[in-house]
């Protein structure tokens, strides 16, 4: 381990909310702790309102009285950055502007030692341009804390291309040894949560833009489907629609405005008129006093079929359903299978259930099909959404209700669309994170450690998709992308490899 010992003096540049949180870190791991804030009585400000924090510890039993009197004796507000000359670290937490950070660290490098380690919370700027206007840039980390920081485990550390591994290391071990789950990761747009969590929002939101369903609905089949903590338009409306947007926007301009990360017309306008959420009392939803709860379109009762013919040879994500549904009191007649991952559901009548793959359910003018979506647990979902074809017959779409209502699940109908809801939201994460992955922003496990605690995902992207198959993850997103031409669900190399090879390797 090279982390500060806690002897070790930090500072804390900027002390509105994040500054504050990131101090009270520092400071319950036992360092001394200095407030510094350009704002005229600001930093005395928080260092009251960090002594009534450290109160409402002891009021929980997370502190005892004689921790919180140390921790306060260890805090001190200072008027003037040459105050800072014996800190053994700098945690900037300042507003997201490239040319303040760069003043603020070339003032500091003047009055600081020369082991000092200097880091920046940005969450959407260059680490390697804030570092570039310093004369040793190579002690500059990023250390991206997560709102509210004390609450939340996760910190990314962030290496800029001049970054010396000794600062990382030690930013990294130092952050371990104040109770975080430090990840390492490249100075990238959007380092690793920012960036592999742009689909969530995005396919939600053009979901809503092409009308395939109402925000609730969709919000509550990637919770009750996905498995997912918040639907992204809940998620949003609570993180701000501005602070959403503009991250979106800034990681979109700095890919070269690729198409995979573009940004929702829906959610700018959203922005433009106000509309940020709860802070505004409005968003997607309605967040104003006695405003009514949104309501996910629910399919009313239909009855279950007697029997269905399965032909889906026991492999690929939805194998679980045909036990689920003999377990039911359905009977199960299987089905000749001419392709194992072709597989599919034949309810009376003729129609058929297919697992959503990237494609239409409308294949044909007169295909009597019904598709229904991914599931991250089909035992454990609560609610599955149908897609059903254009042509589809009445009474096949209610066999397909009234089945799944048979597995205790509540069932939203959605317009056909390619992918559904969580399929191709889970793929093109899959895809995320495996490009990330390629390009060296980090390791497998740092990325899936990032996306479950940074943002509370249900499983790690990459274990997920391990879990599902990349030949899976391929063929939904290679369906996506002849369905929407352009490069936005075009299967990157990396994913490209992984599919051929476990194509080989059943073949062989």
């Amino acid at each position: 381990m090279s982390a500060l010992d806690r002897s070790s003096t930090v500072a804390v540049v900027g002390t509105g909310t994040m500054g504050q949180g990131i101090a009270q870190v520092a400071l319950v791991a036992g360092h001394p702790v200095r407030l510094y804030d350009a704002g005229p009585g600001r930093a005395e400000q928080a260092e009251r309102a960090l002594g009534e924090r450290l109160d409402r510890l002891v009021e929980k039993g997370r502190l005892t009285p004689a921790e919180r009197d140390a921790a306060r004796g260890r805090l001190a507000a200072v008027r003037g950055i040459e105050e800072l000359a014996g800190v053994s670290l700098v945690v900037e937490a300042i507003l997201e502007d490239l040319g303040a950070k760069q003043q603020l660290f070339t003032a500091l490098e003047s009055v600081v030692s020369e082991d000092c380690l200097l880091a920046t919370n940005t969450s959407s700027l260059s680490v390697t341009a804030v570092g570039g206007a310093l004369r040793r840039p190579g002690r500059l980390v990023g250390l991206h804390f997560f709102n509210p920081a004390p609450l939340l485990p996760l910190v990314e550390v962030v290496s800029g291309a001049a970054t010396d591994e000794a600062a990382a290391r030690t930013a990294h071990d130092t952050a371990a040894t104040w109770g975080k789950t430090p990840v390492r990761c490249a100075d990238t747009p959007g380092f690793i949560v920012n960036r592999v969590a742009r689909p969530f929002y995005a396919e939600a939101f053009r979901l809503h833009e092409e009308r395939v369903a109402d925000p609730a609905t969709i919000d509550a089949v990637l919770r009750e489907s996905g498995g997912f903590r918040m639907g992204p338009f809940e998620l949003t409306d609570l993180i701000g629609q501005d602070v959403n947007e503009a991250v979106t926007r800034s990681v979109w301009d700095s890919f070269y405005q690729d198409p995979k990360f573009t940004p929702s017309l829906a959610q700018r306008r959203l922005v433009e008129s106000g509309r940020l959420g709860r802070k505004s009392g409005r968003g997607w939803y309605d967040h104003t006093e006695g405003a009514a709860a949104p309501v996910a379109r629910t399919a009313g009762p239909e009855k279950p079929p007697a029997e269905v013919t399965v032909c889906m040879g026991g492999r690929g994500p939805a194998a679980e359903l045909p036990r689920m549904i003999a377990e039911a009191g359905i009977e199960v007649l299987d089905g000749e299978v001419a392709d194992p991952d072709d597989g599919y559901i034949e309810l009376p009548g003729g129609g058929r259930l297919y697992l959503a793959d990237g494609a239409p359910a409308t294949t044909g003018p007169d295909v009597d099909y019904v598709q229904f979506d991914l599931a991250l647990d089909y035992r454990a979902a609560t609610r599955i959404a149908l897609a059903p074809s254009d042509s589809a017959r009445p009474e096949t779409l209610q066999a397909a209700i009234g089945l799944f209502q048979a597995l205790g699940k509540q069932v939203s109908v959605i317009e056909d669309v390619p992918g559904m809801i969580v399929a191709r939201t889970v793929a093109m994460l899959v895809d995320f994170a495996a490009d990330a992955v390629a390009r060296q922003v980090a390791s497998p496990q740092d990325v899936d450690t990032a996306m479950r605690l940074g943002v509370n995902y249900p499983r790690g992207p990459l274990a997920w998709g391990d879990e599902l198959g990349p030949r899976w993850v391929h063929e939904v997103l290679r369906n996506l992308h002849q369905a929407y031409p352009g490069g936005r669900y075009a299967p990157s190399r990396p994913l490209n490899r992984r599919a051929a090879a476990e194509r080989s390797l059943l073949s062989s």
